[in-house]
């Protein structure tokens, strides 16, 4: 019954996707010989162009270390942290970058968290990872070690979060997925087989914006684990932990 009210209470949750708020541009003065803009915000994605000595580059927005600019050409890419923290101010005078803030939290895409809980009365470790595709819509792939008295586990699931007031810095958030679960019955007196079946979740949560790049969570789950045998099983869910995006 649960499980089935917070289905119905997410499904009512489906909001249209604002748009991200737009920043104010940053707008420095290459100070150095030159410096090295690549296609993308990675060491991996290739040098295409370079800007020299003199020249006027905006600062659009910024993903961990990388910071995506356009010259006064028109050109655009992405330049590290690092050289960029030699250019100069329009004024002349030093750039200083601050850290990661409410913008950057706001602006995030990529997000990972560690949580541990009560999973039926047993605990559970869970490694998430979660790339937002829109302001209050994410997809996650979650991965939990399970272990109880009578026996122990594993599940992974893919699951889509929705965020209906992600400018909140404490704000709820809904979710539905399906997974895999695979439990190992403890047992030395007879012989077990060890069980695998898929699974439905619903549940809801709350996530806090601490500092910089980390986050605080909590969250509930209803879980149906879809057996082969009779009937259904029902299993509830509570876990907390810590994230950060990137």
């Amino acid at each position: 019954m649960r499980t089935r009210l917070v289905i119905a209470l997410a499904a009512t949750l489906v909001l249209v996707a604002p748009a991200y708020a737009k920043r104010e541009a940053l707008q420095v003065v290459v100070a150095e010989p030159f410096i090295e803009m690549r296609t993308g915000p990675g060491r991996g994605y290739p040098i295409f162009h370079v800007a020299d000595r003199g020249a006027t580059i905006e600062v659009t927005r910024r993903r961990t270390d990388w910071f995506a600019v356009r010259t006064d050409r028109g050109v655009e890419g992405w330049v590290h942290g690092d050289q960029l923290a030699l250019t100069l101010g329009t004024d002349g005078g030093q750039v200083a970058l601050a850290d990661p803030g409410w913008d950057d939290y706001t602006e995030r895409r990529w997000e990972a968290a560690a949580t541990f809980g009560d999973f039926d009365g047993g605990s559970s470790i869970s490694l998430t990872a979660g790339y937002r595709l829109a302001a209050n819509l994410s997809v996650e792939l979650m991965a939990s070690q399970l272990s109880g008295d009578y026996s122990d586990g594993w599940l992974a699931a893919a699951r889509l979060v929705h965020s209906p007031f992600p400018e909140w810095r404490i704000g709820p958030y809904f979710l539905l997925g399906t997974g895999v679960i695979e439990v190992s019955p403890r047992s030395s007196l007879v012989t077990t087989e060890d069980r695998t079946d898929q699974f439905g979740q619903a549940g809801a949560g709350v996530r806090a914006w601490l500092t910089e790049r980390f986050m605080f969570r909590v969250e509930y789950s209803g879980i149906v684990v879809f057996t082969s045998r009779d009937e259904n099983e029902e299993v509830d869910e509570w876990k907390a932990g810590f994230a950060f995006f990137f």
